[in-house]
């Protein structure tokens, strides 16, 4: 499976993870049968992504807040976007990701799964961590 492939099923895995605040190991575990996830690869790296995720969720959390226009609160973020630059994020800080390629495939997630508006919010967020990260 390639890395897009990956990376969307590791969006809708996160996705289910916010909204249904089960186990993740249950869920993990559900997913991957639900969706007959069977490569080795894919399941290791959805696995790295969720627990980055879950163990740096707080700081990943600050970050976006610090990068919202003015006005904007966390909370008034969808739960769709919220996913999105949590996984983005995720990758650029902790799997050393390409920027440039995961700014592109989380936009391209977000046309398929987000509102309208969507693809520039998360563009525009992403770009502000980048500038402040000097990434």
């Amino acid at each position: 499976m390639n890395k897009s492939a990956s990376r969307e099923l590791v969006f809708k895995l996160l996705y289910s993870l916010e909204i249904q605040k089960e186990s993740d190991l249950e869920q993990f575990e559900l997913f991957c049968e639900t969706n007959e996830i069977e490569d080795r690869n894919t399941k290791e790296y959805m696995k790295e992504i969720i627990t980055q995720v879950k163990n740096h969720e707080q700081e990943i959390e600050e970050l976006i807040s610090k990068n919202l226009k003015s006005g904007w609160n966390i909370k008034r973020i969808s739960k769709i976007n919220i996913t999105l630059l949590k996984l983005a994020i995720c990758e650029m800080l902790y799997k050393n990701l390409p920027y440039k390629i995961v700014i592109n495939e989380v936009v391209e997630l977000a046309k398929s799964y987000g509102e309208d508006s969507s693809p520039m919010f998360i563009n525009g967020v992403l770009a502000s961590i980048i500038k402040q990260n000097n990434m």
